[in-house]
């Protein structure tokens, strides 16, 4: 599919994919196995444009959606958290505020955020509102020329490296009262707590956001989006970085398995020569290749403004599946050695168990995508 590619896509994917391999891959397996994520390399993500990418002005690169979903395959390639340390900053905290920011807002903040000198999280999710955040606990009170905040979201990304977070909260009873917020770390009642003892995206920093009556003055609120509008959107936006991004993972995996398979020798012959290993790769490497030209096709449609949600809950569904889908079955071709981090494949399959679930659980898209064919909810 490259000779489908424009060359400032191609030469995205190139310039990321070197410095992916010179500067993450020789140390991804001993932070994963750490639980650290390297926060060394933010300055070289900035520096090649990948913070806001696809945003335009400001200080962002400005470039396509299919070149910001192949720079997130070649992220993806080496970690999820590495792609999600991007995503999260770019499809989500930057977003947010380039898409519902005051102009201030965004002079403010934006052009610091491409250039990796402040991180940003989005706080939606919490511990007892996932897939409902309608029902979402957060309020926000007036108090003078400003706002108190109190509440907690959890499973945060970056949450414990963020210089400021995205805060959605209520400003009423009901959702249709939800407001933006931006909080900054230095504020009084702000705190991170990490969420210990992942056994997936452990190469990525996850944590809490503890809101204990923070006052954010007016002027650090989005001023005209209300309601679930804008959290979602926001959502919709990352979720086509993390459709593209996964299969990165999924390509990863069938390279070590070939390379595996090719090496393997049983029963006098490598294993790839083996009919049951051949079926396998070839399902692999049919699915990512079905799975990479409708996302192209979708990045077009993207960049055109014609990509609707429901493109992105399918595309999103099939790419998590077909990721996961290969790393397992790249694993069962290792055998017990697949279980080690030398190999890569289960690392890759812990992290796409995550990938599985956030940004939409798979369940919830396929309920989404059940409603547009028929008519009818079932959520």
């Amino acid at each position: 599919w490259s000779a489908l590619l424009e060359e400032e896509e191609k030469a995205v994917r190139m310039y990321v994919r070197r410095f992916v391999d010179a500067e993450a891959m020789p140390h991804i397996a001993a932070d994963f196995e750490a639980g650290h994520f390297r926060t060394e390399l933010v300055a070289g993500l900035a520096e090649l444009g990948l913070l806001g990418a696809n945003l335009h002005g400001y200080g962002c690169a400005g470039i396509s959606s299919v070149a910001y979903g192949l720079a997130c395959m070649e992220l993806e390639r080496c970690d999820s958290g590495l792609r999600s340390f991007v995503s999260v900053q770019t499809s989500l905290a930057m977003f947010a505020i380039w898409k519902f920011g005051s102009e201030e807002q965004k002079q403010r903040w934006l052009p610091r955020m491409a250039a990796g000198e402040l991180l940003g999280c989005f706080g939606l999710t919490e511990p007892e509102h996932g897939s409902d955040p309608g029902g979402m606990t957060t309020r926000a009170v007036r108090d003078g020329e400003g706002w108190r905040l109190d509440g907690v979201k959890t499973w945060i990304t970056s949450a414990g490296l963020s210089d400021l977070a995205v805060v959605w909260a209520k400003t009423g009873e009901d959702a249709d009262s939800i407001s933006g917020f931006v909080v900054e770390r230095s504020d009084a009642g702000y705190t991170t707590p990490e969420i210990p003892h992942k056994l997936s995206m452990r190469a990525s920093s996850t944590g809490s956001i503890h809101l204990d009556s923070v006052y954010v003055p007016d002027d650090r609120r989005f001023p005209d989006i209300r309601g679930l509008r804008g959290p979602l959107s926001c959502l919709n936006n990352a979720r086509f970085g993390v459709a593209f991004g996964v299969l990165g993972a999924a390509r990863a995996c069938l390279e070590r398995a070939l390379e595996y398979t090719g090496d393997r020798q049983q029963f006098g012959v490598p294993i790839a020569s083996k009919q049951l290993t051949q079926a396998k790769l070839a399902d692999i490497a049919s699915d990512i290749i079905q799975a990479s030209l409708m996302s192209l096709h979708y990045g077009r449609l993207k960049d055109a403004g014609k990509l609707s949600p429901i493109q992105v809950s399918v595309m999103k569904r099939n790419n998590c599946r077909v990721a996961l889908n290969a790393a397992r079955q790249a694993r069962s071709m290792m055998g017990a050695n697949g279980i080690t981090v030398e190999y890569d494949v289960l690392r890759h399959a812990l992290n796409l168990e995550s990938t599985f679930t956030y940004e939409g659980t798979d369940e919830i898209h396929t309920l989404a995508i059940g409603r547009a064919l028929t008519g009818l909810a079932a959520f």
